[in-house]
């Protein structure tokens, strides 16, 4: 009897969320039927081109977003104008961080970008009333500061070779989500953003990607255009465990 009220209460949820990834693989895999169909009618899908914002470091936050493809690149920026990269966020992430008023980045959109918006309002609520949902943004909030951790070991001690292989790596496995391994993929940064996420100059990492490619490590056309023949090899290259 519970299975079947469970099937019937799958037929009577979002056609929308059913077919979307974050529904399945990011946060709101962990909701009930009903906050699904409540959170669908206060919800709205967006485009964001790349270059554009999605919300920028200092403004009010008015809405939370899960990102349904595309990459988003997240920056600080300094008193005197400095500005530096400091993540990327693929889908399914959610974007912001519940009960924070101030946004403490700028998040724009590094490819073109598809995100579900939804009211901040109302996704406070639903984090103080759906424990599993909470649960789901803290897990995401500890794997977001783990790879944090990673990065600082990246940029501290890796070397130019290592730091791009390792950019190289966290795109391969990370900007397609239908894809657990994809190998082809275009660069969502140009070669000055890359230089600014490792620390490095854009001719040390044009050297770096040159090497590799001469290496049989990737494939590169029309300069953004990647294939990872062996993402095993890549990984070693990284200095991954």
């Amino acid at each position: 009897m519970d299975a079947l009220k469970r099937n019937v209460l799958e037929c009577e949820g979002p056609a929308v969320c059913k077919a979307c990834e974050a529904r399945h693989g990011g946060v709101c895999a962990s909701l009930s039927v009903p906050q699904l169909v409540e959170l669908n009618k206060h919800s709205s899908r967006r485009k964001v081109e790349a270059g554009n914002e999605v919300i920028g470091q200092g403004e009010s936050v008015s809405t939370y977003s899960n990102i349904l493809n595309g990459v988003v690149k997240l920056s600080k920026m300094m008193a005197d104008g400095r500005q530096q990269i400091v993540g990327l966020q693929f889908a399914p992430d959610f974007l912001g961080r519940p009960h924070q008023q101030e946004s403490t980045v700028t998040a724009e959109a590094a490819t073109d970008t598809e995100i579900c918006t939804f009211p901040r309002a109302l996704i406070d609520r639903i984090v103080n009333e759906a424990p599993d949902f909470e649960r789901m943004l803290y897990e995401q909030s500890l794997k977001e500061l783990d790879e944090a951790r990673d990065w600082m070991l990246t940029l501290g001690r890796k070397t130019a070779q290592e730091k791009v292989a390792s950019f190289l790596y966290l795109i391969a496995t990370h900007i397609d989500p239908e894809n657990a391994r994809p190998r082809t993929f275009d660069l969502p940064l140009s070669r000055a953003d890359i230089a600014d996420f490792l620390g490095l100059t854009i001719e040390t990492v044009s050297r770096q990607m040159t090497k590799l490619r001469k290496e049989g490590i990737i494939v590169i056309e029309n300069n953004r255009h990647v294939t990872v023949p062996s993402l095993e090899r890549l990984r070693c290259i990284a200095g991954n465990d």
